[in-house]
């Protein structure tokens, strides 16, 4: 290790970022070892305030290069939303898919969740409807990754269901197709989203399914992107059709993940994860508790006052109102 002259890393801005996923004390302990004469490079999509405040406090002034670009995402890029009920979303997306494997079946596509549990649902709906499918989320085992990304990546599959944790570093070039099941809550997620298709050169479509509880995420995202999404053709009789084997199939698959224990086992696997990073699983807990105890008693105290407003305010116009019928009366008496 002392030989060490160059420090590359990459994902730069999530690797200094503090919050669920803080690599700090693995930085500190790597960057211990290291020999303080070497050169330190970052690379990142997006520039955040902590790269902005790590450049404006270095000992050496840095070298320092930005691509810029009037947009955040490719030319290349096809950028495309569907809106949608919240309850029909899923049936737009088995539409979706069949409508690209019909037309394309040399295609891969990609579809983002939010979670690990629907991860996990959409996996199982999506093989129920015959397509061969495979996922990717952190509550699966870091061999299991590699290998589900492995057979992706040599097109043994062509459909992966996958996590935040696929959208960031990883070099699929033959990725045709990236849906977004959730509108992302941020900018930044979406365009590493989206970033996984339409890469060195090549054309890709992204669609987002958006519902109407989405409409200012999706402004943001414009916003921050300066592209406009455009809105994807879809025959909505076609979607109709199949709604209600969709729902069916949905409620088959979440009764077989309960079965299964599914949630018992994200909660270990948490309780592992903190005991990885030093911290005590109950203190955790507990201060997680408090701190929403916190939140609820402030959330208590702001309505409190809010109602003693409204009561004074009530009880201001109803004084209001009683003089004026008092002046009324007095004026109809003299008269």
């Amino acid at each position: 290790m002392s030989r060490i002259q160059f420090l590359i890393m990459d994902e730069a801005d999530r690797l200094l970022e503090q919050g669920c996923t803080d690599f700090t004390k693995d930085l500190e302990t790597i960057l211990a070892i290291l020999p303080a004469k070497r050169q330190t490079l970052l690379f990142s999509a997006t520039l955040t305030d902590t790269l902005h405040d790590l450049k404006s406090i270095a000992m050496n002034r840095p070298f320092f290069w930005e691509s810029k670009s009037d947009t955040r995402t490719v030319e290349e890029l096809d950028q495309r939303y569907i809106l949608t009920p919240e309850k029909v979303k899923d049936a737009y997306l088995v539409h979706l898919i069949q409508k690209f494997t019909d037309e394309h079946d040399d295609w891969s596509i990609i579809v983002f969740v939010n979670t690990c549990k629907d991860c996990q649902i959409l996996t199982m709906m999506m093989r129920e409807f015959n397509f061969p499918t495979i996922s990717l989320h952190s509550m699966m085992k870091q061999k299991q990754r590699f290998a589900n990304l492995a057979m992706f990546k040599a097109s043994v599959f062509k459909l992966l269901i996958a996590t935040d944790v696929a959208s960031r570093g990883l070099d699929i070039p033959t990725v045709q197709v990236v849906i977004n099941h959730n509108t992302p809550g941020l900018p930044k997620i979406y365009i590493h989203r989206v970033g996984r298709t339409a890469r060195a050169g090549r054309n890709g479509v992204s669609i987002t399914l958006v519902t109407q509880y989405d409409i200012h995420l999706v402004q943001s995202i414009e916003a921050e992107n300066k592209t406009k999404l455009k809105e994807y053709p879809v025959v909505e009789k076609d979607v109709l059709k199949i709604l209600t084997q969709v729902n069916v199939t949905r409620r088959q698959c979440e009764i077989k993940l309960e079965s299964t224990d599914f949630d018992e086992k994200k909660e270990t696997n948490k309780r592992k994860q903190l005991i990885l990073e030093g911290k005590d699983p109950d203190l955790e807990a507990k201060r997680k508790a408090e701190l929403e105890k916190i939140r609820s008693q402030k959330k208590k105290f702001k309505q409190n006052i809010h109602e003693t407003i409204e009561k004074q305010k009530r009880g201001q116009l109803k004084k209001k109102i009683m003089k004026r019928k008092q002046k009324k009366k007095a004026g109809q008496t003299s008269a």
